[in-house]
């Protein structure tokens, strides 16, 4: 009985931790959200205002890859783009379902280097909803962006990249 006051401050420090440990996931997402922190862009449409940096030149990479086990084909339809801050600019992905079965994808975004993140802002997006494939189609999705006129100056080149992975309740 005497170890009992010091077995309670252990179980409750154990408690405390665990707490703290499980409401950290969200409080980062936030704090990625907010900051641009790890490459995150936002999941929904940005209202953007064009005023054009016409003597200014970002180069825009695009990249795709598929989840690991994914049956998928994923591509960006162009490698790079020259865009100018400000100007709204299209591109596009293209996707293929490789099975013989009606599946849903999604995509995720990403935006390197981190800081970038919160300075591309996507008007529309295919990655905003899940994207429903019948067996073995094919498809470009669009995306319409622009790089914000307050990105650092000292950087020049941006990647956006996209993971497309088939939603886990899908069978594939």
């Amino acid at each position: 009985m005497r170890h009992a006051p010091l077995t309670l401050k252990l179980v409750g420090l154990c408690v405390a931790m665990f707490g703290f440990g499980f409401a950290l996931v969200p409080l980062y997402d936030v704090f990625c959200e907010i900051t641009g922190l790890g490459g995150r862009t936002s999941e929904v449409a940005q209202q953007v205002t064009e005023n054009v940096d016409q003597s200014r030149t970002v180069r825009v990479e695009f990249v795709g890859a598929v989840n690991a086990g994914a049956l998928w084909k994923f591509r960006p339809t162009v490698a790079h783009m020259d865009v100018h801050p400000g100007q709204i600019y299209e591109t596009f992905y293209y996707a293929e379902n490789l099975t013989r079965s009606q599946v849903t994808g999604q995509a995720t975004p990403s935006v390197s280097p981190g800081i970038a993140a919160k300075h591309f802002k996507k008007v529309q997006c295919f990655c905003f909803t899940n994207q429903e494939f019948a067996p073995e189609e094919g498809r470009e999705m669009q995306v319409l962006f622009m790089v914000d006129p307050e990105l650092p100056e000292y950087l020049d080149t941006v990647t956006l990249g996209y993971t497309f992975f088939t939603l886990p309740d899908q069978n594939t």
